[in-house]
């Protein structure tokens, strides 16, 4: 019978012969081998803390923390600045927009570099609770902060700290879940995403107004507190494959084919794949940065471009529905900020629609929802004079335009770890042995910072000039240009053949109906 070993270990060469990749001995309920070959003690409750629930709720808990930060400085920034920072009333709009654009200033530079580091070391649990411990010195910093520099400064590492979360988090994430569960973990993300986005705003108005500055961040350092004690206990995904017991038998052998080009021995596979090109243009297209790699491949460019677009979409109507609903209804801040319950509402949905996306593919998910965006984006302008009536159109209209970005939210984020192994399977050993994941995630954030940047840019200017109207009518032809390589490039390009057997396909039902 063969030894319990990892589901890496694999029999080679002669009868007998074995490779260690990892293989951890028969004994064990208590001690496993390190990759190292330490014999260590397992950690405490080691199945729960490597748990596929335990990971995506860690994951999802730090996205939900960042955004909830985010969030609750909105309200509280223009008392603030003015009374604690010395800025003139005239000047407080200003500095607010300095200190939110400074969040995604912190985003931007840094998620290459993150993506970077994280993809070259052993493990993905340190950054990602440096990530948190960059979050608790940022918060110090806003809360302690009594000049504009500090409060740039405490706004910036904050951006930095969102970095971590969205490129190691999700690598982390990736690393952990099964393929085919991408999607709905995706999802469940993206629930965290929208309540942290949510509840931060909302609470971060009621504390300061009821119990003062300080009070605001007391909450803040507690849920930092919670957050950290969770990224601690969490095991990564490949520690806890060396963790587990397995015994290997012949299929599971056999299931693995890349061990026998490792050592020589030629196997039958080996005769089928032919020699990879020596010339200089293949070694210099492999000492590429892997991020030249990643933007040459379409199918990830598209998940950008997707990421870009919802990021782009969600800026500008924060950006400009406020001031739509206060010219023609003559609402008031509050009714400014519950107008966006109808848009961010349907996300909750994301998990099933994530669900939906790993059974059926990204493609029908994300082309549905641009699809579905682009009526009701052009119809967003009948709304024009006050009444009952026209409030209730506005809101359908938005909670539909909801539902179309909860179509797309998941399935992109699960596409861009997809066209990762899609890539990854082209070209084996491309990108080393920490594969280019986080750097992926990293090109999504840039992406979706530049839609978080740019969409109020360019939706300020439109509806200043040309009016809503215009702007809503140029947001669905943005999305109807979208559709088409969307639908060509998510998944993988689309084939002749897919499109020969979905015809058959209707052929066919045609005939037996």
């Amino acid at each position: 019978m063969a030894d319990s070993c990892s589901e890496k270990s694999v029999f080679v060469g002669e009868p007998g012969e074995r490779k260690d990749v990892p293989c951890t001995p028969p004994d064990e309920s208590t001690t496993v081998t390190t990759n190292e070959g330490k014999i260590k003690k397992k950690p405490f409750m080691w199945k729960f803390r490597s748990s596929k629930g335990f990971i995506v709720s860690v994951v999802a808990m730090s996205v939900f923390t960042d955004n909830f930060l985010y969030g609750l400085a909105v309200p509280v920034f223009p008392f603030a600045i003015e009374v604690r920072a010395g800025v003139a009333h005239e000047d407080v709009q200003k500095w607010v927009s300095i200190l939110l654009g400074a969040f995604g200033a912190g985003l931007l530079v840094s998620a290459p570099i993150f993506g970077w580091i994280a993809d070259r070391t052993t493990g993905r649990r340190m950054p990602f609770v440096a990530g948190l411990v960059l979050l608790a010195a940022a918060t110090i910093l806003l809360c302690l902060g009594n000049s504009i520099a500090l409060l740039l400064v405490g706004r910036v590492l904050q951006g930095v700290s969102a970095a971590v979360v969205w490129t190691v988090g999700l690598a982390f994430l990736v690393d952990s879940v099964p393929k085919e569960e991408i999607g709905e973990s995706m999802g469940i993300v993206a629930v965290a995403l929208s309540l942290g986005i949510l509840v931060g705003p909302v609470l971060g108005g009621v504390v300061y107004a009821k119990g003062g500055y300080y009070s605001v961040f007391a909450m803040a350092f507690v849920l930092i507190g919670f957050d950290i004690i969770l990224r601690l206990l969490v095991i990564e995904g490949q520690t806890a494959r060396n963790l587990h017991m397995t015994e290997a038998n012949s299929s599971a052998v056999s299931a693995t084919p890349e061990p026998a080009q490792e050592h020589g021995h030629v196997a039958a596979v080996d005769v089928l794949t032919p020699p990879q090109p020596s010339t200089r243009y293949a070694r210099f297209v492999k000492r590429l940065p892997p991020v030249i790699t990643l933007l040459q491949h379409p199918r990830l460019v598209c998940a950008l471009w997707g990421t870009f677009m919802q990021a782009m979409l969600s800026a500008s109507f924060e950006t400009t529905i406020p001031l739509f609903v206060r010219n023609t209804f003559g609402w008031n801040s509050t009714g400014a900020g519950l107008i966006f319950l109808p848009i961010i509402l349907p996300i909750f949905g994301a998990p099933l629609v994530g669900k939906m996306s790993d059974r059926y593919g990204a493609r029908p998910c994300i082309t549905t929802g641009f699809i579905l965006a682009i009526p009701f984006l052009i119809l967003l302008r009948i709304v024009d004079h006050k009444s009952t009536n026209e409030v209730v159109i506005f809101c359908v209209l938005l909670t539909f335009v909801g539902i179309s970005l909860a179509l797309i939210v998941a399935p992109v984020m699960g596409e861009v770890a997809n066209a990762v192994s899609d890539l990854e399977e082209k070209r084996p050993g491309r990108f080393g042995k920490g594969g280019a994941i986080a750097q992926a995630y990293a090109l999504s954030n840039v992406a979706f910072a530049v839609g978080a940047l740019g969409g109020p840019l360019i939706a300020g200017f439109i509806n200043t000039k040309e009016g809503w109207k215009t702007l809503t009518l140029v947001l669905a032809m943005i999305c109807a240009a979208t559709v088409i390589p969307t639908y060509i490039y998510t998944g993988g390009r689309l084939q002749k053949k897919d499109i020969k057997f979905w015809k058959q396909q209707r052929v066919t039902g045609e005939d037996q109906a």
